[in-house]
């Protein structure tokens, strides 16, 4: 009995494979556009990889000329950064500065004694200030850490808590401001007051603050001792007494200072100084009246008298007042009749705080009032703000058993002059500038303002590096092919010596050698860029800075002297020479600046420059719309057809595939059918020999 034959189960010819071998000739078209459609999508891909080393070039070109260039950034160097340092923007002006740090600023920070972890806080409505800021903490009772956690986030930047442990078992409540400055004293009211108190972080006191208000029914002129004219009046607006030269005034308030007290008289005070300009030159006198002489007529005709004459003396116009200056403006007077003058105050153009301790200037004698008396010629005084307080109080009428700091303010002295803020960072002494106070110190500390050149060297080294790797992909990309016998290689040494590249990065540029070998447009490039670093460029120093290897940067930035041959210096990568850029930098700064972008035409606009036509010659290459893009979009309109194309060959291979299993199974069918028709005629002809 002949073998059964299911066709696409069983296969007497192998027909799969011979199926197989003829479509694989059949795809052999198919195949090429398929690695063609793989190599467009690389060249396409390394387009990109130029489009961004160009960009990455234009970019830190245009940084160099552009209206941010770094060459009008600002820094500022200290000579101890551990007293005071500071930071510069472009408007500030390159000087040097001498600044002393008498004190910080400091911002309240009370501590608990040891409590037993276990403390529980009661529920309850916790109101704590710092200032005029007030943080109000409705607290449903819990542990130490819950209530610290609690005032955290609703302290946020301006009350703040932590635990500090002690021992294993206790823990110190710390309660701090977040804010520096004197008028910013931590207090507490409500449940926070009860809480302090009970855990002996505060206790009650007499608040001994006491406010000496400016008014007319509180200042009394009075006239200066000598009998010297004043210039004008006291006068008095908004709570600020003005004192013009060679006034004087009293504020009567009775206070005993007890020698161990704490109060301390603070008051606000400002100066305007009058140059030799502000006074007013006196005319000479005019001299007696003289009536008219009179005349006489007579038919008609008038005749004048002869005018009297008065001769005067020579008039000689007074000297201008001696110039007298005397800042010892301050004085106190005691209920025995004595004085004492407080610590002279100094020049400011605008209000600052004054702060004099008592205890030390009474002498445990009752004060009876505050004098201020301006001896000057050509200075006006201005004080507001009197008021003595005890600076160890806090909010509330509570003080702190253990404070860890106290709140103050940053005194600071530029060139002599006093200057008190709230905070540690100033940013309105000098235009442009922010000071940060780091540490006390009474020595002057050297603050200099200058351009950042270390600014402006990082981002010439940007360039250099930039433009460097862009030579490396165009070099890679152009590499030349070299013949060797029946197929050509490429000269890989260029690969070699970049000995910078990993593993992963020498794979890469390896698939990429040769690339675009031949491609014009690569080539020009190339050219346009080594001409634009190698090329003259005009400068107030032509002789001395017309070149970049003027500059310390050139291909061959180790000089001449360099033992030996050197392939790479060929191929346009560009080193630097650090002390001579440095030397550059610090005599030559505009000719420099000029060198990388300048204005030839007046016009306000940089034309010329190294790094101007490097950004000319990279940006039609990588902007919206240039040459990069209109290779990809070449690239992705031959993709698109490939496509297309390779889509339609799969059509038709799967066409031609099923026509040829159509036709191996009918040649199967056919094949099993003649079979049968073969075993039929065996056993028919068997049968008849058996009849026989």
């Amino acid at each position: 009995m002949s073998d059964v034959y299911a066709p696409g189960i069983t296969s007497r010819f192998n027909t799969e494979k011979l199926v197989e071998d003829l479509m694989r000739v059949e795809r052999l078209p198919r195949d090429r556009a398929e690695r063609n459609l793989d190599s467009l999508e690389t060249q396409k891909t390394w387009w990109r990889d130029v489009g961004a080393r160009l960009k990455a070039v234009s970019e830190s070109a245009r940084f160099l000329f552009s209206f941010q260039n770094p060459f009008n950034d600002r820094t500022a160097i200290s000579a101890d950064e551990n007293v005071i340092t500071a930071t510069a923007t472009r408007e500030a002006i390159e000087q040097d500065y001498r600044f002393a740090v008498k004190q910080l600023a400091q911002a309240d920070r009370f501590l608990s004694p040891p409590l037993d972890e276990k403390t529980r806080i009661e529920a309850g409505t916790y109101t704590f200030t710092a200032g005029k800021e007030e943080v109000s903490l409705n607290f449903r009772g819990g542990s130490l850490r819950e209530f610290v956690d609690a005032l955290n986030r609703r302290g946020r930047d301006k009350v703040g808590a932590s635990l500090i442990t002690v021992q294993p078992g206790s823990r110190s409540l710390l309660l701090e401001s977040k804010v520096t400055g004197a008028e910013n004293r931590l207090g507490f009211s409500g449940d926070a007051a009860l809480l302090a108190v009970r855990l002996g972080i505060a206790e009650p006191v007499n608040d001994s603050r006491r406010e000496l208000p400016f008014s007319a029914e509180t200042v009394r002129e009075t006239d200066m001792p000598g009998g010297i004219a004043p210039s004008g009046p006291v006068t008095i607006s908004n709570g600020v007494v003005e004192l013009p030269s060679f006034t004087s005034a009293t504020i009567p308030f009775g206070l005993n200072v007890d020698p161990n007290s704490p109060l301390v008289l603070k008051i606000e005070t400002a100066t305007a100084i009058k140059t030799d300009a502000a006074f007013a030159i006196p005319m000479p006198p005019p001299g007696p009246s003289v009536p008219s002489s009179g005349s006489i007529s007579y038919g008609g005709i008038s005749v004048e008298n002869s005018p009297s004459s008065t001769p005067l003396p020579v008039w000689t116009p007074p000297p201008p007042p001696q110039r007298l200056d005397n800042l010892a403006v301050l004085s106190l007077v005691f209920s025995d009749g004595s004085t004492a003058a407080l610590e002279p105050i100094t020049d400011t153009g605008t209000f600052v705080t004054r702060e004099y301790n008592l205890a030390e200037i009474a002498g445990g004698k009752t004060i009876a009032a505050l004098n201020i008396e301006n001896a000057n010629t050509h200075r006006d005084i201005s004080v507001r703000g009197a008021e003595v307080y005890d600076p160890g109080a806090v909010g509330g009428g509570y003080k702190p058993l253990d404070p860890v700091s106290t709140a103050q303010d940053a005194i600071v002295s530029m060139e002599g002059i006093q200057m008190i803020r709230p905070s540690n960072t100033i940013s309105d002494i000098i235009p442009g500038v922010t000071i940060t106070a780091r540490g006390v110190s009474e020595r002057p500390v050297r603050l200099r303002v200058e351009t950042d050149r270390e600014g402006i060297k990082t981002a010439i080294m940007s360039l250099v590096g930039n433009y460097n790797l862009l030579m490396v992909e165009l070099n890679v990309l152009t590499a030349r092919r070299l013949p060797s016998g029946m197929s050509t290689s490429v000269d890989d040494s260029i690969i070699n010596e970049l000995t910078y590249l990993t593993a992963e990065e020498v794979t890469e540029m390896r698939a990429k050698l040769g690339g675009f070998s031949g491609d014009s447009t690569i080539t020009q490039l190339k050219n346009s860029l080594q001409r634009a670093v190698t090329s003259p460029y005009p400068t107030e120093m032509e002789r001395e800075l017309a070149l970049l290897t003027q500059l310390g940067i050139s291909t061959n930035a180790e000089g001449s002297g360099a033992a030996g041959y050197s392939q790479s210096r060929l191929r346009g990568y560009l080193q630097i020479d650090d002390k001579k850029l440095d030397a550059a930098l610090d005599r030559n700064l505009q000719a420099v600046k000029q060198l990388f972008g300048s204005d030839t035409s007046g016009d306000m606009l940089v034309d010329t420059g190294v790094a101007f036509n490097l950004d000319s010659i990279s940006r039609p290459f990588h902007e919206t719309g240039g040459i990069i893009t209109l290779k990809t979009n070449t690239i992705d309109s031959r993709l698109s057809q490939d496509r297309r194309r390779i889509e339609s060959m799969d059509r038709q291979l799967a066409a031609k595939e099923a026509e040829l299993k159509v036709q191996y199974a009918r040649m199967e069918s056919a094949y099993a059918r003649m079979e049968q028709m073969t075993s039929s005629l065996e056993n028919f002809s068997r049968q008849n020999s058996n009849n026989r």
